[in-house]
């Protein structure tokens, strides 16, 4: 009675397996199909096969059992070595602006293209990219930098 169930039971096994292999192994979804497909004709052999009653346990079981699987295999992934452990974060070292741009808030300079928001701007000696908050100022205008974002300059009509 139970042998005709030995062979499905082997193909979900197999669909389990191809599921945990595409967590760790992103495929672009390749495996994510031949998973869908091994589970298909495994249902199919047991409808077929076995008896209805037996494909709907069977049903009911995935339907439960690889939610669950993906869920875990995710978490597992979270701790695994496979994955990035570090944090691009100012307390792990990392700065995206350059420790250069930390001495301009408060220096003056000239517009050496008109500010439109953003242009080019003489300050200290150096041409600089810099950028308004949405005011025009003239060529040749007197500005002030305000503040330092990242690697923007923004600047303000002295």
């Amino acid at each position: 009675m139970y042998t005709g169930l030995i062979f499905p039971l082997i193909l979900q096994l197999a669909g389990v397996i191809v599921i945990i292999a595409e967590i760790i192994l992103p495929s672009g979804g390749i495996l994510t199909i031949l998973a869908v497909g091994i589970f298909g004709f495994s249902l199919y052999k047991v409808f077929t096969s076995v008896s209805l009653s037996a494909g709907l346990v069977f049903v009911i079981a995935d339907i439960i059992i690889i939610p669950v699987i993906v869920y875990i295999g995710l978490k597992l992934l979270a701790k695994s070595p496979f994955t990035l452990t570090k944090t691009l974060a100012k307390e792990e070292g990392v700065s995206s602006q350059s420790p250069e741009l930390s001495k301009y808030p408060g220096m003056e300079g000239t517009a050496v293209t008109d500010l439109r928001p953003s242009g080019i701007a003489m300050i200290n000696g150096q041409r600089l990219d810099v950028v308004t908050r949405g005011e025009y100022i003239e060529k040749s205008g007197s500005i002030i930098v305000q503040a330092v974002t990242g690697n923007q300059i923004i600047v303000t009509k002295k």
